[in-house]
């Protein structure tokens, strides 16, 4: 399972936001009349470079931006496109919402547990996968539907899972 967020630093020297990560900050903060309105895609900068959004980058965000980090937190552990923690080289992201719940998404999460080995909200020992569970992806019509990295996949059944995984290998 991924280290906690708890066993992050606010200070860890690997999580500081690059030179680069800050001009195109920046450039956000810019384009807005307010400060923080450039919040949520400055933490999707931060996202793309560390794979999750680590304490260290919060704080200074939250100097960049004239915030709170708290403020930050709120909006992190708000919205489910946020990684709180790292994740595996394969993120998968399960609907768990009505259209995907009436349609067996449990028993694909069951199923992805078991293969897998972790629970919602672990990663594998080998930093491979992570299983997550979100409110919505958005696909209701072709329930029920996962996410992996950026890669929709809808209509889901075992049989269709386990190909999906086989082609990740």
């Amino acid at each position: 399972m991924a280290t906690s967020p708890s066993t992050y630093k606010v200070d860890d020297p690997e999580y500081k936001l690059t030179p680069e990560m800050q001009t195109k900050i920046d450039e956000l903060v810019s384009k807005f009349p307010e400060k923080n309105s450039a919040l949520m895609p400055a933490l999707y900068i931060i996202q793309d470079e560390f794979g999750w959004i680590p304490p260290a980058a919060i704080s200074q965000l939250a100097e960049i931006l004239d915030t709170t980090p708290n403020k930050i937190y709120s909006v992190v552990t708000f919205y489910t496109m946020y990684n709180e923690k790292p994740v595996g080289k394969y993120h998968i992201q399960v609907c768990r919402n009505v259209s995907c719940s009436l349609m067996g998404a449990k028993h694909i999460v069951d199923h992805l547990s078991e293969k897998l080995n972790i629970q919602p909200g672990e990663t594998t020992e080998d930093k491979k996968y992570t299983l997550s569970l979100v409110e919505c992806l958005g696909a209701c019509g072709s329930a029920p539907v996962m996410m992996i990295n950026d890669t929709y996949y809808e209509n889901l059944t075992v049989k269709k899972v386990d190909n999906i995984l086989e082609s990740l290998q």
